[in-house]
């Protein structure tokens, strides 16, 4: 099961990348454009932020009870968190960076709701969904990265 799970979790990053470079296309046209905010704009918006949210409980069952989860693995003798690369990415960093993310994802959504001006609502929305898109970025344990590397694709 935490194999199936990672792995739907893996996915699932794939999937927030594209609906949020989605995200930021339309907030970018529609501030550039001047064009009206639509349902459609609010629904790609709802979707990248839900999909965050699944991610984020399917990241928080890994992160305490997953195979290295906090409350299932014990660190080695006398090393802490903060020493350990490995530890340190998957219980300090990545978790903080996406939390972060998602609260950015889901402030973004929030201007499709708030009373502004279309402009200002893309304009807002567009800034946020770049910024959480680069903390995802930063936070991906990438096949690249020495040590917490991940595959692109993993199971297949």
């Amino acid at each position: 099961m935490d194999t199936g799970l990672l792995h739907l979790h893996n996915l699932l990053r794939w999937v927030i990348i594209i609906l949020l470079l989605i995200s930021i296309f339309k907030a970018y046209s529609g501030w550039q454009k001047k064009r009206a905010f639509t349902d459609g704009d609010r629904r790609v918006w709802l979707f990248t932020m839900i999909s965050a949210h699944i991610t984020l409980l399917l990241g928080l069952y890994q992160w305490l009870w997953g195979r290295f989860g906090m409350l299932k693995t014990e660190l080695p003798e006398g090393e802490s968190v903060m020493q350990n690369k490995f530890y340190r990415f998957f219980w300090v960093e990545h978790p903080t960076f996406m939390i972060l993310a998602i609260i950015f994802i889901t402030l973004g959504y929030r201007m499709s709701k708030k009373p502004l001006s279309d402009e200002l609502k893309f304009k807002r929305a567009f800034w946020l969904f770049i910024v959480a898109l680069l903390m995802i970025l930063v936070a991906v344990p990438w096949p690249f990265r020495e040590g917490i590397a991940r595959p692109l694709f993993p199971g297949m």
